[in-house]
């Protein structure tokens, strides 16, 4: 079974339903139907762009140009997990917390993906790595961003309850373990909630685009299994990594809590 190539009038005819979804925003005044039209432009152009950029990077086949590529996507994750929070560091610090989570989250996840499971001719084909890359960094840049949100939200409204511990003699790490706790639990909640309900409520992406593709459902199935349990090793490591190092952020060599280094 071969791929059905899509023409632009099977596209068009999928739009069709945005423009469904704009009259009812007109007749209900929703006011959303200028939001969702350059919402569906500007998807349509980013994909498109990715798609020349992504032929021109397959046919290089260099290491260097899919280094180049995932970093930026890296840049792009750290960027939306330091913009997220509600409360932030001062001096540019959770862009190092979002660059440092999803970076060591994604690098190590990839990796070990490519050279032991996976396997492709060189391990670095961009082939694998990059969809692989781009797969990942959307579950890690949720938990990571989840939990610094977690946690600087908590910091604060418990610092009553922590200055307490640490006038008791406590450390500072055994202080805030619990707020790092919740954090890294909220941020691992929407993976998991993603592997409780596959293959019963929803059918993930990659098994439906697979399986629509030709692939045996078996094999697609096996391809989807392997990449859940990705995705969640990933999310823990990047949950931990943001708590951790915002942790670490808001302390001092004297063992207090430094909330005057976040700002509003």
């Amino acid at each position: 079974m071969s791929p059905i190539s899509l023409t632009p009038f099977d596209i068009a005819i999928a739009a069709s339903l945005i423009v469904v979804d704009a009259a009812l925003s007109i007749w209900l005044h929703i006011r959303l139907h200028w939001q969702m039209a350059i919402a569906a432009a500007r998807m349509v152009m980013q994909l498109v762009a990715i798609g020349f950029v992504l032929k021109l990077i397959f046919s290089l086949n260099s290491p260097a140009a899919t280094l180049l590529l995932v970093v930026v996507m890296v840049l792009v994750a750290a960027r939306e997990v330091a913009a997220r929070p509600e409360r932030r560091f001062e001096g540019g610090k959770n862009l190092i917390i979002g660059a440092s989570s999803v970076g060591f989250a994604t690098l190590l996840t990839v990796v070990l993906a490519l050279t032991t499971a996976i396997r492709p001719q060189p391990w670095y084909d961009p082939h694998y790595a990059i969809p692989l890359a781009g797969i990942i960094l959307g579950s890690v840049l949720n938990s990571a961003s989840l939990a610094l949100d977690s946690f600087l939200g908590s910091v604060r409204r418990e610092r009553p309850g922590i200055d307490a511990r640490l006038a008791l003699g406590e450390r500072y790490q055994t202080a805030i373990a619990p707020i790092v706790r919740e954090a890294v639990r909220r941020g691992l909640l929407p993976i998991i909630n993603q592997m409780s309900a596959a293959g019963i409520v929803t059918l993930p992406g990659i098994m439906t685009g697979q399986i629509l593709a030709g692939l045996d459902p078996m094999e697609a199935v096996k391809y989807q299994i392997l990449l859940m349990f990705l995705l969640s090793g990933g999310s823990g490591l990047a949950a931990l990594t943001a708590s951790y190092l915002a942790a670490w952020f808001l302390t001092d060599d004297r063992q207090r809590l430094r909330l005057d280094r976040l700002s509003d």
